[in-house]
């Protein structure tokens, strides 16, 4: 086979390398246009996991790769005059050019031929005797762009400003530096990763950059103001110019990853941000992939595909990560308002992917400090004394809203569960409640309770217009009361546009075929094409919604509701006024932020003023519509200030629904990053949801403030002891009933 690569970076070399060392037929050509070892940066990191790999796919150069390796297992972050230390981590630094040369020398050692300083065109028709073309040339990959037809890639350069140095400071932890000046602050990334030579990566926004004059400045001029912002740091040593000038990195994702026999790798077809050090890892292992493929496979075309369906869900899986580590440093300004503790926590799990229980495992005395540091804070905040001798994990410590104090942080999400009858809800509904209830969680939330008739998404759903509806909903508030710690919300709301279809599993969104009523909205925009057309509401149609909502709210007391949510989220009624997308009225109603918010705050006014003051309400809000020209974060930090204004105790933070055509970035934690912003942006207490999974995820969530609660949906459908389970799985002493002492200490066996 003849293969060439095109590209002498990491992923190109090692690619040759491997398939020449495992066929000696092989006729395996690189190019490059610079230099043998010409590189940009100083130094890449491996973990240690990554070294593994390597030693199994070529152990020669992972022997020669092991041995120039500066490793590390501390992480140091110095924020507000302090250095919080972590260790644990088990990473390597290795300088660049050394990978390259070690590369070089395997290559030329088992045959590859190697063309440096050979500049070759985009066009792949120059290899037409080739059997396989990788094209593996960097983040600008002309080649990528030249077929960017087949390839569709999306290119997105960050807003951040950053340059790449080095120093002759010999750091022996992976540092993280966060200084301030008149300009603004600036963030470090630093780690040794050769004798006496360390990576120094300064970063910025861009307001900052330009404030400093550094969109102006020469890279001995950029030196020169670093030395001086960093010189108590760096101790007399000096920075090392890269041929660097300060950059905007660029996300690089691409639709397909071949054609023909042509394929991308590494860089060319996929970037993971340099805060999570996984550049020449993912370039690396592609090349293990692709060599991996190729020889399962006798056929090209059909190894392509294997490789990147193999390869595309760990990539995409990590790209993930990286993208909210990024936004992390990308709005480190918000996140300076946090304590050194908070914020030192709050970085090292900023990729969602380290959790607090993988910090326990890697440095316990640090999450020791961290649990303390939580449990203090929640006991000044809820009044009540947190045990000295045995600290609760951060999901166990209390939180008081107004006169509720909630035992833990964990919240059973409002679900439609569909089967009520004629809005009452009935024996499911005690059950359903009432064992999540006891399984432990803090607050156990009723599903979406319709404020009328003509309210509802479906005849299934629950109401709360009828006396009826009190009495059902009594039974359920008082089984809940007697029989655990648990407190219980309701969720009022208004289907808006989305209502009169039928239940969930005879179709989502799909209108009834008879019996349906009409539908009121913000704009006359139905949901989707098939649906009914709703009204656009005039003066009597508002006044008559908000009576409707006070009505519900003093049944809702009168039924021995702890907590009150008015739901403003997912497409329905009160959202359909926040959106843009579907807020196209000309009157007060409309407009910009403070005019789309003028009805909910009508109605959140007048229920505010009917419901009790020492308990609680939340509001459910979309923070995102994932859709363009839909809310911003603007848009949403704005709407949570003025609920909070007017008496708002937290805000559930939820996103999307509010059109069909959006397209929601799913992943682990995919909507926490929204309940942060706003929490840190304006102060005010926040739930967050989305796929929380695990007591890991929620531990984390608490500890680095990204929510004060936690709002579980599936995984409390699949187990309602969720929370009692995770006690046990944490060794934490959470009382059970009576009636199930024991089984306390149980542990199930699957096989």
């Amino acid at each position: 086979m003849k293969i060439v690569c095109i590209g002498g970076g990491p992923a190109g070399l090692y690619f040759a390398l491997l398939m020449k060392r495992d066929g000696a037929d092989h006729d395996v050509h690189v190019y490059e246009r610079h230099r043998a070892g010409d590189t940009f940066g100083f130094g890449v990191v491996f973990s240690d996991q990554t070294m593994g790999y390597l030693a199994d796919a070529d152990p020669e150069s992972h022997a020669e790769i092991r041995k120039a390796l500066a490793h590390w297992d501390d992480i140091d972050t110095h924020i507000h005059g302090e250095v919080i230390r972590s260790t644990g981590h088990g990473f390597s630094g290795l300088s660049r050019q050394t990978l390259l040369n070690i590369l070089s020398k395997r290559c030329d050692d088992v045959g590859v031929h190697l063309h440096f300083e050979h500049e070759v065109s985009a066009d792949v028709t120059q290899f037409a005797d080739a059997d396989l073309i990788v094209a593996c040339d960097g983040v600008n990959s002309a080649v990528r762009d030249r077929y960017a037809d087949r390839f569709q890639p999306e290119v997105d350069f960050r807003p951040n400003r950053f340059v790449w140095l080095g120093t002759d400071y010999p750091f022996q932890a992976f540092t993280f530096y966060f200084n301030e000046n008149v300009d603004g602050l600036f963030r470090v990334h630093a780690y040794r990763y050769e004798e006496g030579t360390s990576t120094f990566i300064v970063e910025c926004t861009e307001e900052t950059w330009r404030k400093a004059g550094l969109d102006k400045t020469s890279e001995d001029e950029t030196v020169a103001y670093c030395e001086q912002l960093f010189a108590k740091e760096l101790a007399g040593h000096r920075l090392l110019k890269n041929k660097s000038v300060w950059r905007q990195f660029p996300t690089v994702h691409c639709a397909k990853w071949h054609f023909d026999n042509v394929v991308l790798l590494g860089d060319a077809v996929h970037t993971a941000h340099f805060s999570i050090g996984s550049g020449t890892k993912l370039a690396m292992e592609d090349s293990i992939a692709l060599r991996d493929a190729l020889a399962a496979h006798s056929e090209v075309g059909a190894a392509l595909d294997a490789y990147e369906v193999e390869r595309r869900g760990t990539v995409e899986s990590l790209q993930r990560a990286a993208q909210v580590s990024l936004e992390w440093f990308e709005n480190t300004e918000r996140y300076l308002r946090l304590p050194a503790l908070s914020f030192t926590f709050s970085m090292l799990t900023r990729s969602l992917r380290v959790t607090h229980e993988n910090l326990a495992l890697r440095d316990p005395a640090l999450i020791a400090q961290v649990d303390r540091a939580v449990a203090e804070t929640a006991e000044v905040q809820s009044g009540r004394a947190v045990s000295q001798d045995t600290v609760p994990p951060p999901l166990f410590t209390p939180f008081k809203l107004r006169d509720l104090v909630l035992e833990n942080r964990i919240v059973v999400s409002p679900m439609c569960m569909y089967s009520a009858e004629d809005g009452t809800v009935g024996d499911f509904h005690l059950v359903h409640l009432g064992s999540r209830a006891i399984g432990g969680a803090g607050l156990v939330m009723a599903e979406m309770t319709n404020v009328s008739a003509d309210a509802r998404i479906s005849p299934g759903c629950a109401g709360m217009y009828a006396p009826k509806h009190v009495s059902a909903w009594r039974r359920i508030t008082e089984f809940v009361h007697t029989q655990c710690p648990a407190r219980i919300g309701i969720q009022i709301g208004h289907a808006g546009r989305k209502g009169a279809t039928h239940r969930l599993w005879e179709g989502p969104d799909v209108p009834l075929d008879e019996g349906a009523w009409p539908l009121l909205s913000a704009s006359a925009l139905p949901y989707l094409p098939g649906s009914q057309v709703p009204k656009a509401m005039d003066a009597g149609d508002m006044a008559r919604v908000v009576a409707n909502h006070v009505r519900a709210a003093q049944m809702a007391d009168e039924a021995g509701f702890d907590l009150l949510e008015l739901h403003c989220a997912h497409g329905y009624l009160l959202a359909s006024f926040l959106s843009p997308l579907t807020n196209l009225r000309k009157d007060a109603y409309g407009g910009d932020v403070q005019g789309r918010l003028k009805f909910p705050l009508e109605v959140f006014d007048a229920v505010r003023k009917a419901w009790p003051k020492g308990k609680p309400m939340s509001v459910r809000i979309s923070a995102c519509d994932w859709a363009p020209g839909g809310l911003t974060a603007e848009d949403a930090t704005s709407i949570a200030r003025a609920l909070a204004e007017h008496g708002a105790d937290i805000i559930d933070v939820s996103a999307g629904q509010t059109v069909p055509n959006q397209k929601p970035i799913y992943g682990r934690l995919f909507q926490t990053p929204l309940s942060e912003l706003i929490r840190l942006e304006t102060g005010i207490p926040t739930m967050t949801v989305g796929n929380i999974q695990s007591y890991a995820d929620a531990n984390s969530i608490i500890a680095a403030q990204r929510a004060d609660l936690c709002v579980i949906a599936r995984a409390h459908l699949y187990d309602p002891y969720w929370t009692k389970h995770a006690a046990n799985a944490l060794g934490y002493d959470a009382p059970w009933p009576e009636q199930y002492r024991t089984v306390q200490k149980y542990n199930f066996r699957f096989s």
